[in-house]
């Protein structure tokens, strides 16, 4: 991510992705729905999505200017992850569905 039209373009994509406060989002990451969802590398290890969520809360704790380049390429990353689980959304109330709870480890609540 070289040049200020690409992270103001990640900045703008991450700030509307992420729907959801530090603070909300670290009461959700503390939660059995949340730890339970996403893909484990190991038995009883955390989720890609659970990991990603911590990242999340880091970089809404940060100052934009103190960004990191690892930060940045999170934001881009929480971009495409939302993107993509978006599109499969299921029929119905989604209120309680793994669906959702994926989302939210990563910080977009879908039902804001």
């Amino acid at each position: 991510m070289a040049d200020d039209d690409d992270r103001q373009t990640t900045w703008d994509d991450f700030r509307d992705d992420v729907t959801m406060t530090a603070s909300e989002l670290e009461a959700w990451l503390e939660t059995d729905e949340s730890k339970e969802v996403g893909q484990h590398s190991e038995p009883g290890g955390e989720s890609v999505g659970h990991e990603s969520g911590r990242h999340i809360v880091r970089i809404l704790h940060t100052k934009k200017a103190d960004l990191t380049d690892d930060d940045w390429a999170h934001m881009a990353k929480v971009h495409g992850y939302v993107a993509r689980h978006s599109k499969q959304r299921p029929d119905g109330d989604v209120t309680d569905t793994k669906w959702r709870w994926s989302l939210m480890n990563w910080g977009n609540d879908p039902l804001k």
